[in-house]
């Protein structure tokens, strides 16, 4: 596990799950307000370095900001979301490919892709045709092992939540929720933003722990190996949280994001409810730290031990194969990147950015 710690607010909006690519640009899109500017290029031309420009100037102006990394390769940026402005700026290519809906009410397209020589780029068709398809099959092996560990991640939820108290988990939270989220004036307004803290990587699973201790004081850390206890107790907090009007960030577990929830962020009390395991150990000071085993009977699921032993010892060993292939699959993407670098108008791309600045308001 790679816990990246800085000062600045990382997240991922898209990553391999065991169901393929899923993404949540459409979500940001449809965020109140959210002004998208997408971004269209090949690769290596200059996507990536114009965000990080764009930050850069954002931040030295003291504005609130979230970088948005790519599970593909975290040291590039996939976008970046303007908080004060409610504009997001997002590479709008394969695999998270986005068109206008409403062209230049809601949305604008930034293109790129005058900034390349397509003569320079021809002459290397087969090559960079043959990196593609390359870069393709090494991720969509990636992805065959990583649904083959989330099979097995599955099964040992499933174990756990044979053993679990599933009442006691509902009383709990009552009484968590009462202490923790005071209700809010009448009339409050609900809301919520949908963020990845953690994924999979070439780098192996990385979490933003920095963007922990960015967005919250407090933490509630929620000890769970399998899952099936923390799945329910973060269902049920947020459905709490948003009952009594608050404004949340909910962070999808990496590896079965469309039925389970790992964090979540309540900005307004600077508070973080966090799952914590073996893919994305939470160590932080003063946390207030909720062991599941004690939502479990422990001697029922001891009749899983050797069961849920074996999960763990190859979803961990699949998992690394997965980031293996997927650092090949960078290194292809690299390589392919030589290509349309060396046919890229870096003054255009220069130009380009500059014009976004002035969109922004950061000229």
């Amino acid at each position: 596990m790679n816990a990246v710690r800085s000062d600045s607010v990382d997240f991922f909006l898209g990553t391999t799950t065991p169901a393929g690519f899923k993404g949540y640009f459409e979500p940001l899109r449809r965020e109140p307000g959210m002004q998208m500017y997408l971004i269209k290029s090949g690769p290596g031309c200059g996507k990536s370095t114009l965000m990080k420009r764009l930050a850069i100037k954002a931040e030295q102006r003291g504005e609130p900001i979230q970088r948005i990394h790519c599970a593909s390769d975290p040291d590039s940026l996939d976008g970046v979301i303007f908080l004060d402005k409610r504009a997001a700026i997002v590479d709008a290519t394969a695999p998270h490919v986005m068109e206008p809906d409403a062209p230049g009410a809601e949305e604008q397209v930034v293109s790129l892709y005058h900034t390349l020589d397509a003569d320079a780029l021809h002459a290397h068709a087969d090559e960079v045709k043959r990196l593609f398809a390359q870069n393709t099959a090494l991720r969509s092996r990636a992805a065959r092992y990583i649904a083959s560990a989330g099979s097995l991640l599955l099964d040992s939820r499933r174990a756990e939540a044979c053993s679990a108290n599933f009442e006691k988990v509902r009383r709990y939270v009552k009484r968590l929720c009462a202490r923790t989220l005071p209700r809010l004036p009448e009339g409050a307004s609900a809301s919520e933003e949908l963020r990845l803290l953690s994924a999979i990587t070439p780098k192996g699973p990385v979490f933003y722990r920095g963007t922990v201790q960015a967005l919250a004081d407090r933490y509630v850390v929620f000890h769970d190996d399998y899952g099936a206890i923390s799945r329910l107790l973060l269902e049920l907090i947020r459905a709490e949280a948003l009952a009594r009007g608050y404004h949340i960030i909910t962070c999808p577990c990496a590896m079965h994001p469309d039925d389970k929830i790992d964090h979540l962020f309540i900005p307004a009390l600077r508070l973080a409810f966090l799952t914590d395991n073996r893919w994305h150990p939470v160590q932080l000071p003063g946390v207030q730290a909720v062991r599941c085993t004690r939502f479990v009977d422990r001697e029922n699921l001891a009749g899983y031990r050797a069961r849920l032993r074996f999960n763990e010892r190859a979803a961990a060993e699949l998992l690394e194969q997965a980031a293996d292939l997927m650092a090949q699959a960078k290194a292809c993407h690299d390589e392919l990147e030589t290509y349309y670098r060396a046919a890229v108008d870096f003054g255009k791309v220069d130009e380009a950015a500059a014009q976004c600045a002035g969109m922004l308001g950061l000229a």
